[in-house]
């Protein structure tokens, strides 16, 4: 899969080879599918083959129909509507490995890539939206209008992309289960507090400076080189423990999908409503 033939990103190129990946799903606030997650995973392997291309910028495409800058998605995490395949070509579905719920093929292809990724959160950040920066990114920037949430335990499943790894050695393993057990709205301000972010900008100055930094690790600017071996050396030593996690996830949410927790979580969420769980 080439970046011609992508539906859910859009994958562009600049003359210094800073590489924007957009999540570009606006009508549906950016929210990431299976299909989404393959074209992902396509896109970080093209950017790892071309030698011309030395930093990527993830971020959140603009709904067209809106300037409200404050309701800006960058992704309103997992889409699971049946839709998303409509019209996919045969051997596209078949690349599309439906067990793997916790993304974990994407989630490794991000962590292995060692040129620079910087995330430029422009809004909302939802569940698997935020997990995904944490994976993929090396630096992570926010709108002042940004905000994250992890909701999966109102949702009656289990954290992914590797979240239950990063969040315990980011946060330490009591802010972090409170975070998961607890998902209340974390301001942009309040993610960097925590150290989950590096940055909060105005937002119209976001991708101006996430640019602006990336050209910084690259040349003419910065030591290519040096950036990779660095974060070579930095993430190579957990890929081990970070596939364990991802494993323990997928297994989790095969058990949790099925659950009549999770069907009232879902329901609830359509309803717009709180849930009322059963335990089972």
């Amino acid at each position: 899969m080439k970046p011609q033939d992508f539906q859910d990103v859009s994958y562009t190129k600049d003359d210094s080879g800073i590489v924007m990946l957009t999540l570009n799903t606006p009508g549906r606030k950016n929210a990431l599918s299976a299909v989404t997650f393959l074209e992902l995973f396509y896109a970080v392997d093209y950017f790892e083959s071309d030698d011309s291309a030395h930093a990527m910028i993830l971020t959140g495409a603009k709904d067209p129909n809106s300037n409200d800058q404050k309701k800006e998605a960058f992704s309103s995490g997992g889409y699971f509507n049946p839709d998303a395949f409509e019209g996919l070509a045969p051997e596209i579905l078949a690349d599309i490995d439906m067990s793997d719920v916790a993304q974990k093929r994407t989630t490794l292809k991000f962590y292995n890539c060692d040129k620079p990724v910087i995330a430029a959160i422009n809004g909302l950040a939802i569940g698997g939206a935020f997990t995904l920066c944490l994976a993929a990114a090396d630096q992570i920037y926010m709108s002042e209008y940004a905000w994250i949430q992890l909701p999966f335990a109102k949702l009656g499943i289990a954290a992914e992309l590797a979240s239950t790894f990063f969040l315990p050695r980011l946060l330490g393993f009591q802010k972090a289960k409170e975070m998961l057990f607890f998902p209340d709205r974390i301001s942009a301000e309040k993610a960097v507090e925590l150290g989950l972010a590096n940055k909060v900008l105005p937002h119209t100055e976001l991708l101006n400076y996430a640019k602006a930094q990336a050209l910084q690790l690259i040349p003419p600017l910065g030591p290519a080189m040096s950036i990779r071996e660095m974060k070579r050396c930095m993430h190579q030593p957990h890929i081990a423990s970070l596939e364990q996690a991802l494993d323990m996830e997928n297994e989790a949410l095969a058990k949790l999908m099925g659950s009549e927790d999770f069907a009232e979580g879902m329901m609830a969420r359509i309803e717009r409503r709180q849930p009322i769980f059963k335990g089972r």
